[in-house]
């Protein structure tokens, strides 16, 4: 239950958010006389700036800001100039179509009865008030009064009928005509409203575009609060946005202007350039706009023809290309670029049109743009990319824990299904899978789920990683892979891949045998036979298992909340019993204090610690072709007689130390810094030190070891540079009774080869604890190792003479 505090602070914080809320949308609407100029400014200057950019490079950025904005309004004012004297000639002509409109007004029949009665008995009446309509004979009622002629009562002069109605009352009111100066003042008025703001858009404009850095960088100091970086690709992604919206919105306007023009024309509408450029004006006005449009040349068609071919035809124009444009063109062309949701742009023109108006509506979608673009990359504004954007609402592995406790039972294996057809099973498994077992652990543990909706949960966890286990790759697939063998069917077959067997031993409880059972399913794709052990065994009956089991790599899988205190008991049981084996932790999502974890757990005795069940996979891979490599390298080479008969032939095995090669074993162990630095000749069963610095004073002495503890030997084998950076991680020395005793942790060799190509043994340095070794290193000792050589050659010669 929350503390009282707690509670009284996040309801000051929600009363601090209405009331910040509220202020922010009273300054919006008192000031969106400035406002409103402000951000038509600054629109315009996403759409001018990459201009201005380009001709700044060649006339300066004076100029070029004066030449784009000159452009601009040349354009506006062109158009304009046009459009106007388009209409003047309509206005002129629209007399003509008086007849057309009030014959269409005649014609019409409206059903009578009903719902209908009202609506036809309006139209009716409507007709009788139109120029040239038959006057229909009046019925006489009780309130009529007829007038009967005079002389036909009694003769005389005719009297007014008894009906007459009252005279009229008539004032004379005297008409002041208006002077130019007031003439002028009432053309001049209605203008200066807009001329205004034109003037502020331009001045905002022109400093925009010449001050655009400085302006910048005020604006990143203001929102990043320090953040520069975030700041900067929050802007960057908001220019880019808007400026590909302005650009994609007016090819699409622009091109259905053009359509509606043409169609016009061919429609035998009148001025159908000015309908065609009004069409492309308008529709910047969101949702609305093209609708008004359509208005103007609709009645317009319904004037000009005494038939109802033409208004037929211009509405399905109108409803033909505002739907290609909306479902073809707008997607086409748009794509991402606002990454706003419809239901937001929907939101966002309704809220600035409510609060500025028909320009409101104009800059809905560029200001929703930017107010979602900042929400990404500021912290502080993140509600608003929540809100507004076009991403999905949950992680996915959000949204799949959401499936699970939906009473539905198929919904989880759906969501599973549809993540598979745009990512891979590893990735379901790790980025989803894995995250929801560590939630659902949570959530039992703090009592969030029942003990029965916890075990159904698990259960449905299970059932979906058995049903993914046991599905085939789609058929299509299959098909492919035939092809392509069929088509590699001359080729030689490549070798497999090699693999190694593996054990899974969960640490503690189900959720971990549920991994385990993950990264035992994902190794069997890779052709790795793999076990996954019961979370119900004891440590003795995993001890006991592994004993019998021929496996070569364990893998502990410890999920949250799973411990490293259980990984460390279970690792120190396992390296204890079992000194040899392979061992890899997979702390599977981990993310805090990885690496102290990574550390106790290495004291403990694993070998590798990994995260994902993709990089237990790789590390798994890389281990098994170490091991292949290990075999290739441990088997007797095809010369293997020719160079011990030429390693004979030089008598340099069980020979006293020689000043030449000892100066170069001293020289090479001081130039690296190394205790230790040998000249070794390998022989069939042992290797023979000819030289050495730092050795112990037993392996000095004795100047030999087994061939099976020479590290060596794999040079030779490899007849190539080796370099071991730990050899207590190496599994193929790990074990080395020679090299533990002693504490070697470092071994780097070069082959000793002669002009025949024969490897008779080595030059190596050794340490005691790891160390790296670069490419300067090891070219260093191929360098030494050919001296080693040509001292051998030199000594070669003598031979014979000292023999002698």
């Amino acid at each position: 239950m929350a503390s009282p505090k707690h509670t009284t602070s996040a309801a000051l914080v929600a009363m601090a958010s209405v009331v910040i809320t509220t202020f922010v949308i009273a300054a919006l609407y008192i000031g969106r006389d400035i406002l409103i100029p402000l951000a038509l400014a600054a629109l315009l200057s996403f759409l001018l700036s990459p201009l201005v950019t380009r001709l700044e490079r060649w006339i300066g950025r004076i100029a070029a800001t004066l030449l784009a904005v000159a452009i601009l309004f040349g354009v506006l004012g062109g158009v304009g100039w046009v459009l106007t004297r388009q209409v003047l000639d309509l206005a002129t002509r629209l007399p003509d179509y008086k007849e057309n409109i009030q014959a269409k007004l005649r014609s019409l029949k409206m059903p009578g009865g009903g719902r209908f009665t009202k609506l036809n008995a309006t139209v009716e009446e409507l007709k009788k008030d139109l120029p040239g309509a038959e006057p229909a004979a009046a019925e006489p009622d009780a309130t009529t009064t007829v007038a009967v002629p005079q002389q036909l009562v009694a003769g005389g002069l005719p009297k007014p009928p008894a009906s007459s109605a009252v005279p009229t009352p008539v004032e004379i009111v005297e008409t002041r005509h208006a002077g130019p100066i007031e003439q002028l003042g009432t053309v001049v008025s209605p203008l200066l409203g807009p001329l205004g703001t034109a003037s502020l858009v331009l001045l905002l404009l022109l400093c925009m575009l010449l001050q655009r850095e400085d302006l910048r960088g005020r604006l990143i100091r203001l929102i990043g609060s320090g953040n520069i970086s975030a700041t900067t690709r929050g802007m960057d992604d908001a220019a880019q946005r808007v400026a590909r919206y302005l650009l994609m919105q007016l090819i699409v306007n622009a091109t259905y202007g053009v359509v509606i023009g043409i169609g016009l024309h061919f429609i035998g509408v009148p001025n159908a350039f000015v309908w065609g450029v009004l069409a492309t004006v308008l529709r910047f006005i969101p949702y609305v706009g093209a609708w008004i449009a359509s208005a103007f040349p609709i009645a317009l068609s319904l004037a000009v023809t005494n038939n109802w071919t033409m208004p037929v035809l211009t509405v399905g124009l109108f409803l033909v290309v505002e739907l290609l444009s909306n479902n073809v063109m707008e997607p086409l062309l748009y794509g991402s670029s606002t990454g706003v949701s419809s239901i937001a742009l929907i939101v966002a023109a309704v809220f600035w049109t409510w609060l500025w108006g028909a320009p409101g509506l104009v800059l809905a979608t560029p200001l929703t743009v930017c107010l979602v673009v900042m929400g990404r990359h500021v912290p502080r504004l993140g509600v608003l990319s929540v809100l507004l954007s076009d991403e999905e609402a949950l992680e996915p592995h959000q949204e799949f824990y959401h499936r699970l406790l939906t009473p539905s039972a198929t919904d989880a294996g759906n969501f599973a299904d549809a993540y598979l057809k745009a990512n891979s099973r590893t990735a379901l498994y790790d980025s989803v899978i894995i995250p929801v077992l560590a939630t659902v652990e949570r959530d039992g543990k703090s009592g969030e789920l029942e003990e029965a909706q916890y075990t159904a949960i698990l259960q449905e966890l299970r059932d979906v990683i058995e049903d993914l286990g046991m599905r085939r790759p789609p058929p299509s697939q299959l098909e492919a892979d035939k092809a392509v063998a069929a088509a590699d069917a001359a080729a030689p077959p490549a070798p497999p891949a090699p693999t190694c067997r593996v054990l899974c031993l969960p640490v503690r409880a189900e959720r971990d045998e549920l991994a385990g059972a993950m990264l035992t399913q994902l190794l069997g794709a890779h052709d790795f036979p793999a076990v996954n052990l019961s979370a119900k065994m004891t440590t003795g009956e995993m001890l006991e298992t592994v004993e019998k089991d021929n496996a070569e790599a364990l893998c502990i899988s410890v999920t949250p909340h799973s411990t490293v205190v259980h990984a460390r008991y279970l690792c120190g049981k396992l390296r204890t019993r079992f000194p040899k084996m392979r061992l890899i932790i997979g702390l599977w999502g981990a993310t805090e204090q990885l690496t102290e974890a990574t550390a106790r757990l290495r004291d403990s005795g694993a070998d590798e610690v990994v995260t994902t069940l993709a990089d237990s996979i790789v590390l798994l891979s890389k281990y098994a072709a170490a091991l292949a490599q290990e075999a290739v390298l441990l088997a007797p080479s095809i010369d293997e007689t020719e160079r011990l008969a030429e390693l004979q032939n030089l008598h340099l095995l069980d020979t006293e130390a020689e000043p030449a090669f000892d100066h170069i074993t001293k020289k090479l162990a001081r130039i690296l810094n190394v205790p230790i630095a040998l000249i070794t000749f390998v022989d069939k069963e042992r290797q023979f030190f000819k030289s050495q610095v730092g050795l112990p004073d037993d392996l000095a002495k004795a100047r030999q070891t087994p061939r099976d503890e020479s590290v060596c030997s794999h040079v030779v084998a490899m007849d190539d540079v080796l370099v071991i950076e730990d050899l207590a991680r190496d599994r193929r020395f790990a074990k080395n009774q020679m090299l533990k005793e002693r504490g070697l942790r470092f071994y780097a060799g070069a082959p000793l080869r002669t002009a025949g190509g024969h490897v008779l043994g080595a030059l190596c340095v050794l340490d005691t604890k790891p160390r790296q070794f670069g490419e300067h290193e090891k070219r260093l000792l191929q360098v030494m190792a050919e001296e080693v050589m040509e001292a051998i050659v030199q000594r070669a010669a003598a031979l014979p003479e000292t023999a002698a």
